[in-house]
C-alpha cells in the first residue's frame, strides 16, 4: 500500500482522487485551559472525547453543524494518559498517568474504578470488550477483565533480556475490524519506542511477529482495513549536524503487513513526528509534524486485474466471510460474480487471469485457477510453496515463495501465423491436469498435446547450477534463505526476480536460463519488463522509480541503469506494443514516456489497466470499491498519448497531408500510419493512404486502396470510403445521388440491415425483387427467433413463405391450430409434412399427426405415432385400412416394456385397446393373485376378477363373430393373428379363467355375508355363508368356515355350525395353536347345545320337484346347483317369467306395483339373475356393476 504525500493544489482535483474535497469545517473548541494531551473518536456514536493537561475531560457532540460540550469530567488530581472507547462505543476506559482507572458509559455513567499500583501510559480494549490492557511507563503490558480484576502480564519478546522494565511503550492497538476468511492473522500490535515491535494473534500469544523498525517510534495504528499496520516515528540519517556532530532525525512512516512483510517507507520533513491517523476510508492517514498537519494519500494493492476487456476485482463479503470476484465486461457492462472463500492474489495476462488461493483441507497447500472473460475456469494447478508473488503472461504463470520459484507454461507462447494469440496454439499438459479441460477449450488453444517440453517447473533462488526440475521432482534443500525474493516479474521471453537485497536475477523463457543479475540500490516492491524484454522498471520501497536495461545481447550493458528516475510513483505499465513507451502515476499526475523522455502529464487518479496503440485505459478503482456490486462506465478512463493527440490535430486543422506523413515519419508507430491512412482515405488521397497502409502492414487497406482506384466515379470511391468507415447511411445517399439504388441495396444486404432493405424493395417489379423481399422478410424472422420472439418470427416467416421455419416458431409458440392447418396448406408429398409430423407427435396431437404422415405416405410413421402415444385402436385401424402387417410386433414389444417395468396394469390397459382380451383377462388374473388374502381388500380382488371375466366374454365374442365372418383377406388374416382361436388353450393356461365368473362369485358373496352380518340380518348372512363354503379354491377354509360358524351360531342352525368347527379343526391350514381354540370353543357351545338345525321352509326343487330347505345349494337328490340371487344371495327355486309377464311386470313397475317376491330378472352383462323384488330400487347390477336393463327371464 504504497503511501503518496498530498500537496494543496489550485485546480480542482481529478475525478475519484482521494480526499478530493478539503476539510469540510474548521472549528476551533473552546473549553479546555491547558494544553491538549489526549484526543479519542467514538465512531458509533460520534463523539470526540479530548483531555487537557490539567486532567479536565470534555466530550464533544456534533448538533446541527456546530459541535459543542455534551459532558465536562476532572478529576483534579493527575493527568490523563489515555483514553479509550470499546469497539461498539459503549463504554470508555480512561487511565491516569498515577494509576487510576475509571470506565465509564457513553451516557456518563461510572461503572466502576480502581487503583492500579503503578503509573499508566495507554490503556486498548479487546475487541470483545471483555478484557482491557493496561501499559505502564516501564513498557509493561497488564491485562485485566471488564470488571477491573487482573488476569496476567503480557510476555515481551521483542525486547532484549535485561531492557524490559527500561523501554517505554509507544503505542497499542487491537484491531477490532473484520479479518476475512483468516481469522488467525495478528491483530494486537505493540510499539516500543526503541523501534521494536510485536505483532500478536491475542494476549497469550506465545510465538508473536517481531520487528525491528530501526527508529525511534511515537505513534502506532491499524489501517481500517486490517491490511496494514502504520508505525510512526524519527529515524536518524547518517549525516550529522551542528557542532555536536549528532546525527540529522527525519520523519519517517513504516507500513507493515499482518504477517510483519515490510511494505513501503514514507519519509516526511520535519523534526518531530508526534502522531498518526487513519480516514475511514484507508485512503488517506493524517501526520502531526512539528505545528503542522500532514496529509498523505494511499494506494492501496486491490485485488483486481484488467485483461481482454475485462476488469477482474475481489470485494470480501463479510457477511459471507469470503471473497466475491466479479468480471466485469466492460464493453458489453456484463457482470459475472464466482465466490472464493481464501483469495491470496489476482493477476491477467493477455485473454486469461489468474486467481491464487489457499485450499481450506490442507493447510500447507495452494492453488492456482485460470479463468476466462467470464469467470469460468479453463486449468488449474495446485502448488506445495506459498505464492506470496504471482505474475502471469500470455503463456505462463510464475508463482513465488521466500525461496522456491514456480513456472506453470498453461499455454504455448507461440501464436499461429497473423498473430492472433490463442488462434492454433498448443498447450503441453501433464497428465493429471489434462483431464481438468473443460469441453470447448479448443477454440482457445487449450487442447493437450503430447509432450514436448517440461509444463511445471521448480528451482531454488540459491540453488541454480542444477537448472529448474520438474514439479515432482524438486526437493527443497532445507535451508533458510538469507536473502528473500521480493517481487517477480515477466514478459513472454524473460522472467525476473527481484530480492530484498536488491539484486534481480533475470532467466529466459521457456528455457529458465540464468542470464545475468542487475544490482538495485535498495529493496525493490514492483519490477516490470517491456514486450521487448530489453529494459526493465523498478519501484522500491521509498516509491522511487528507476530505469535499467537488461538486454544481455544488444546495445549497452546488462544492468546499466538509465538516466532516469521519479519519486512517489505508485503505479506504472509498459506499452504493449512499443518497448520504448510506458506509463507510470506519480501522485495523482500520469506521465508518457517515450525512452527517458517523459510527455506532458496529465491529471488522473485511476490505476493503469491497459496501453496500447498509444490508448491508455485506467479505472477508477477507488470509486469502484465504494459501490462495487453496481459499477459504472464512468469510472473508466481514457487516455491518448502526445504523439497520437498531435497527429490527430494535424489531420484535423492541416489539409495538407505532407506535414502529417513527415510527422509520423518521424515519430513512427503502427497507430499513427493507421490513423494518417484512414485520414488520407477520407480526403481520397490514395497515394497517401496507399504508403500509409505499407507502413502499417494491413494488407486488406492496400486492396482496397487498388479497388477505389478501379472506379472511375468519384462519388462511388466517397461511398465505398464511407463504407469502409462504416458510415453507411451516407454511402447509401451517395448512391442514391448517382441513381445507383442497386448499389445501395447491395450494400444493405451485405451488412444485414433487412428492415433497410424492405423499405428499397418495396415497389418494385420482377422476380428479383420478389426474391429478395422474401430473402429479406425470412432474414428478419430469423432474427426475432435468435433473440426467442417467435411471435414477430412466426409472422415475417408467413409472410417470406419459409415453411421449414414457420413450423418451427408454430412449435415453439405451442400454436397447434395452426400447425394443424399447415397439414392441408402444405402440397401432398411435400418432406416437410413428416417433420410436422413428429413434432404433433411430441405434444400428444395423434389424429393429427396420423394425417401429417398419410399425406406425405409413410404410413410406417402413423403407426409408430399411435404406439407412442398408445392409440393402438388407431393402430389397428391403420393396419386394416393400410394392409399394414407389423402392428402385432409393436405390440408385444410394448407390452412386454410395460412388464419389465412391473407396470402390469398399463400393459392390461394396453391389450385391452389393442382387442387383446386373453392377455388382458390372464394379466388381471396374476395381478389379483398378489393382492394377498381375502380379508384384505376384498373389493379389490373382486374388481380384478370382474375385470378378467368381461375380458374372457369379450373374447369370447369377437372369437365367435371372427369365426363366423369367414373373411379370406389379408386385413382378416391380421386380426385374426391377434388372438387365439382355441380357447381351451387359453383356459389351459390359467385354471382360474376356465370359469372366470367363478372367481367373482366369491368374493361378491363374501362381501354379501359381511354386509349383511353387519345390518344384522342373520339369516340373509346364513344363506350367504352356506353359499360360499362353495368356494373353497378362492377363499381359505379359516375365512370361510369361521364366518359361517358365527352366522349359524347366532341363528341357531347349530347342525351348521358344528359342520363349519369340525372344517376348522380338521384343516392342516390353521396353525395347532388356534384348531386348539376352536376345538374349545366348539366343546363350549355344543355341551349346552345339541347339533341340531331349526325347522325351516321346504321348497321343490327346479328339476326333480323334491322338496328342499330354502338355504339348500345344491339338491341331495339330483345334485341341481340352484343359482343364487346377486342381490340377496337366496337361492333361485321358481322358473323364469314369460316375455308377456315381463312386459307386464316391467308396466307395473313403473306403476309402483310389487312385483311377485319369486320372480326374476337377468343382467345382460354379465347373466346372473336376481328376484326383481330385490331389484326394483336397484340402477346397476350389485354384481357386475354395469347398467341395469331389466331383462325379465323367461
Amino acid at each position: 500500500s504504497p503511501a503518496i504525500p498530498q500537496q494543496q493544489q489550485q485546480q480542482p482535483p481529478p475525478k475519484g482522487t482521494p480526499g478530493q474535497s478539503n476539510l469540510s469545517m474548521n472549528q476551533t473548541l473552546e473549553g479546555h485551559q491547558g494544553n491538549i494531551m489526549v484526543v479519542t473518536w467514538n465512531e458509533h456514536f460520534r463523539k470526540l472525547t479530548t483531555s487537557d493537561q490539567n486532567g479536565l475531560i470534555i466530550v464533544w457532540m456534533l448538533h446541527r453543524g456546530i459541535w459543542f460540550e455534551e459532558m465536562i469530567n476532572n478529576r483534579n488530581r493527575s493527568v490523563v494518559r489515555d483514553m479509550k472507547w470499546t469497539p461498539d462505543g459503549q463504554k470508555i476506559c480512561i487511565v491516569y498517568e498515577d494509576g487510576a482507572v475509571i470506565v465509564g458509559t457513553v451516557d456518563g455513567q461510572r461503572l466502576w474504578g480502581r487503583e492500579v499500583k503503578t503509573q499508566l501510559a495507554f490503556v486498548e480494549w479487546s475487541p470483545d470488550s471483555k478484557n482491557i490492557l493496561f501499559c505502564t511507563l516501564t513498557g509493561e503490558v497488564h491485562v485485566y477483565d471488564n470488571e477491573g480484576i487482573y488476569s496476567h502480564k503480557v510476555a515481551i519478546h521483542c525486547l532484549d533480556e535485561g531492557t524490559h522494565t527500561n523501554v517505554p511503550v509507544a503505542g497499542i492497538q487491537w484491531y477490532d475490524g473484520h479479518r476475512g476468511p483468516e481469522p488467525t492473522v495478528p491483530a494486537l500490535a505493540i510499539a516500543f519506542e526503541n523501534g521494536r515491535v510485536q505483532l500478536m494473534r491475542c494476549d497469550t500469544d506465545d510465538r508473536p511477529i517481531l520487528l525491528d523498525t530501526q527508529m525511534k517510534c511515537s505513534a502506532l495504528r491499524w489501517s481500517p482495513s486490517g491490511t496494514a499496520v502504520t508505525i510512526a516515528g524519527m529515524q536518524a540519517q547518517g549525516e550529522t549536524t551542528g557542532e555536536g556532530g549528532s546525527m540529522r532525525e527525519v520523519g519517517v512512516v513504516q507500513f507493515y503487513s499482518p504477517m510483519g512483510q515490510h511494505l513501503r517507507t514514507l519519509r516526511v520533513p520535519g523534526h518531530s513526528l508526534k502522531a498518526i491517523s487513519w480516514d475511514g476510508a484507508g485512503l488517506r492517514i493524517a501526520l502531526a509534524v512539528d505545528s503542522h498537519i500532514f496529509f498523505a494519500n494511499i494506494r492501496p494493492d486491490y485485488l483486481a486485474a484488467y485483461f481482454s476487456h475485462t476488469l477482474v476485482y475481489a470485494v470480501l463479503k463479510k457477511e459471507r466471510n469470503e471473497y466475491a470476484v466479479i468480471f466485469w465486461d466492460t464493453r458489453r457492462d456484463e457482470r459475472y460474480t464466482k465466490y472464493i472463500k481464501k483469495l491470496l492474489h489476482v493477476k491477467a495476462g493477455e485473454d486469461y487471469c489468474v486467481l491464487a488461493t489457499k485450499t481450506e483441507e490442507a493447510a500447507e497447500q495452494h492453488i492456482l485457477i485460470v479463468c476466462n472473460d467470464i469467470g469460468s475456469p479453463v486449468q488449474s494447478q495446485y502448488l506445495t510453496i506459498e505464492p506470496l508473488h504471482v505474475c502471469m503472461t500470455s503463456s505462463h504463470v510464475m508463482a513465488a515463495s521466500e525461496d522456491t520459484v514456480y513456472i506453470w507454461q498453461y499455454r504455448s507462447s507461440l501464436p499461429s501465423r497473423g498473430g492472433v494469440a490463442g488462434v492454433g496454439d498448443t498447450l503441453t499438459l501433464t497428465a493429471t491436469s489434462a483431464s481438468t479441460i473443460p469441453p470447448g477449450s479448443a477454440s482457445a488453444g487449450l487442447v493437450p498435446q503430447p509432450h514436448r517440453r517440461r509444463v511445471e517447473q521448480m528451482f531454488h533462488i540459491d540453488e541454480y547450477e542444477g537448472g529448474a526440475s520438474d514439479k515432482e521432482a524438486f526437493r527443497h534443500p532445507g535451508t533458510v534463505c538469507q536473502d528473500p525474493i521480493a517481487c517477480i516479474a515477466a514478459s513472454d521471453s524473460c522472467l525476473v526476480v527481484g530480492r530484498e537485497s536488491g539484486t534481480v536475477q533475470r532467466y529466459s523463457l521457456p528455457h529458465l536460463a540464468l542470464d545475468g543479475k542487475v544490482l538495485i540500490q535498495t529493496r525493490p516492491q514492483v519490477l516490470a519488463v517491456n514486450c521487448a524484454s530489453s529494459c526493465m522498471t523498478c519501484i522500491d520501497i521509498n516509491g522511487i522509480l528507476t530505469l535499467y536495461n537488461i538486454q544481455h545481447r544488444g546495445k549497452g550493458q546488462m544492468g546499466e541503469q538509465l538516466d532516469f528516475e521519479r519519486k512517489d510513483v505508485w503505479d506504472m505499465r509498459w506499452a504493449s506494443d512499443n518497448p520504448d513507451l510506458f506509463a507510470l502515476m506519480e501522485k495523482t499526475r500520469m506521465y508518457v514516456v517515450r525512452g527517458t523522455d517523459p510527455e506532458e502529464p496529465v491529471l488522473s487518479n485511476g490505476y493503469i489497466c491497459s496501453f496500447k496503440d498509444l490508448h491508455i485505459q485506467s479505472a477508477l478503482i477507488d470509486d469502484l470499491m465504494k459501490n462495487p456490486d453496481s459499477a459504472k462506465k464512468d469510472i473508466l478512463l481514457e487516455f491518448d498519448t502526445k504523439s497520437l493527440r498531435d497527429t490527430s490535430d494535424i489531420l484535423t486543422k492541416v489539409s495538407n497531408l505532407k506535414d502529417a506523413f513527415t510527422y509520423v515519419e518521424e515519430n513512427p508507430h503502427p497507430r499513427l500510419w493507421r490513423l494518417l491512412a484512414e485520414a488520407a482515405l477520407d480526403q481520397l488521397e490514395l497515394s497517401v493512404a496507399e504508403k500509409a497502409f505499407v507502413r502499417y502492414e494491413e494488407y486488406q487497406g492496400i486492396q482496397f486502396v487498388k479497388r477505389l482506384r478501379m472506379l472511375d466515379d468519384k462519388v462511388k470511391q466517397k461511398a465505398e470510403v464511407a463504407a469502409y468507415f462504416q458510415r453507411f447511411d451516407e454511402a447509401e445517399h451517395l448512391y442514391f445521388d448517382i441513381d445507383r439504388k442497386d448499389l445501395a441495396l447491395d450494400l444493405r444486404i451485405k451488412l444485414g440491415d433487412w428492415f433497410r432493405v424492405i423499405q428499397l424493395t418495396q415497389g418494385g417489379a420482377g422476380a428479383g425483387a420478389s426474391e429478395i423481399l422474401h430473402r429479406a422478410y425470412s432474414e428478419i424472422g430469423d432474427y426475432y427467433a435468435d433473440r426467442g420472439k417467435w411471435l414477430q418470427a412466426s409472422q415475417y416467416y408467413a409472410k417470406a413463405g419459409n415453411n421449414a421455419a414457420l413450423v418451427e416458431a408454430y412449435y415453439l409458440l405451442e400454436d397447434y391450430e395452426k400447425l394443424r392447418g399447415m397439414i392441408d396448406a402444405l402440397p401432398e408429398g411435400d418432406p416437410l409434412l413428416a417433420e410436422l409430423g413428429r413434432r404433433l407427435t411430441t405434444v400428444g396431437l395423434c389424429e393429427a399427426a396420423v394425417g401429417a404422415f398419410l399425406r406425405v405416405g409413410d404410413v410406417k410413421a402413423a403407426v409408430d405415432s399411435c404406439v407412442i402415444l398408445n392409440q393402438w385402436d388407431l393402430a389397428v385401424d391403420l393396419a386394416e385400412k393400410h394392409s399394414f402387417q407389423q402392428i402385432e410386433t409393436l405390440l408385444a414389444k410394448y407390452a412386454q416394456h410395460l412388464l419389465d417395468k412391473t407396470k402390469k396394469l398399463e400393459a392390461v390397459q394396453l391389450y385391452r385397446r389393442a382387442n387383446r382380451h386373453q392377455e388382458a383377462a390372464r394379466l388381471l388374473a396374476q395381478v389379483g393373485k398378489t393382492l394377498g388374502p381375502p380379508q384384505f381388500h376384498p373389493d379389490r380382488h373382486k374388481k380384478l376378477h370382474l375385470l378378467a371375466a368381461l375380458e374372457v366374454e369379450k373374447y369370447k365374442k369377437k372369437t365367435f363373430d371372427g369365426g363366423g365372418a369367414g373373411g379370406t383377406n389379408i386385413t382378416a388374416q391380421t386380426l385374426n393373428s391377434l388372438i387365439t382361436q382355441d380357447q381351451t388353450m387359453l383356459m389351459a393356461g390359467d385354471k382360474s379363467l376356465e370359469n372366470p365368473w367363478r372367481g367373482v362369485e366369491a368374493y361378491h358373496v363374501y362381501m354379501l355375508a359381511q354386509k349383511q352380518l353387519f345390518d344384522g340380518s342373520m339369516e340373509a348372512a346364513l344363506r350367504s355363508c352356506i353359499r360360499l363354503a362353495d368356494y373353497e379354491d378362492h377363499l381359505d377354509v379359516q375365512t370361510i368356515y369361521s364366518l359361517l360358524a358365527l352366522t349359524a351360531y347366532y341363528t341357531k342352525f347349530f347342525q351348521q355350525a358344528s359342520k363349519a368347527f369340525i372344517k376348522l379343526e380338521a384343516s392342516p391350514d390353521i396353525p395347532k395353536a388356534t384348531r386348539q381354540k376352536y376345538e374349545d370353543l366348539a366343546l363350549a357351545i355344543f355341551t349346552k347345545h345339541p347339533p341340531r338345525d331349526p325347522a325351516s321352509r321346504m321348497l321343490p326343487c327346479p328339476r326333480c320337484n323334491t322338496p328342499i330347505a330354502d338355504w339348500t345349494v345344491i339338491c341331495p337328490h339330483c345334485s341341481y346347483r340352484l343359482p343364487f340371487c346377486v342381490a340377496s344371495g337366496r337361492p333361485i327355486f321358481k322358473k323364469y317369467l314369460t316375455p308377456e309377464a315381463a312386459s307386464s311386470l316391467a308396466a307395473s313397475a313403473s306403476n309402483a306395483v310389487e312385483p311377485a317376491a319369486s320372480e326374476t330378472i337377468q343382467c345382460k352383462t354379465c347373466k346372473h339373475r336376481m328376484y326383481a323384488s330385490e331389484a326394483r330400487r336397484l340402477r346397476h347390477c350389485p354384481f357386475c356393476h354395469s347398467l341395469l336393463v331389466h331383462k325379465y327371464v323367461s
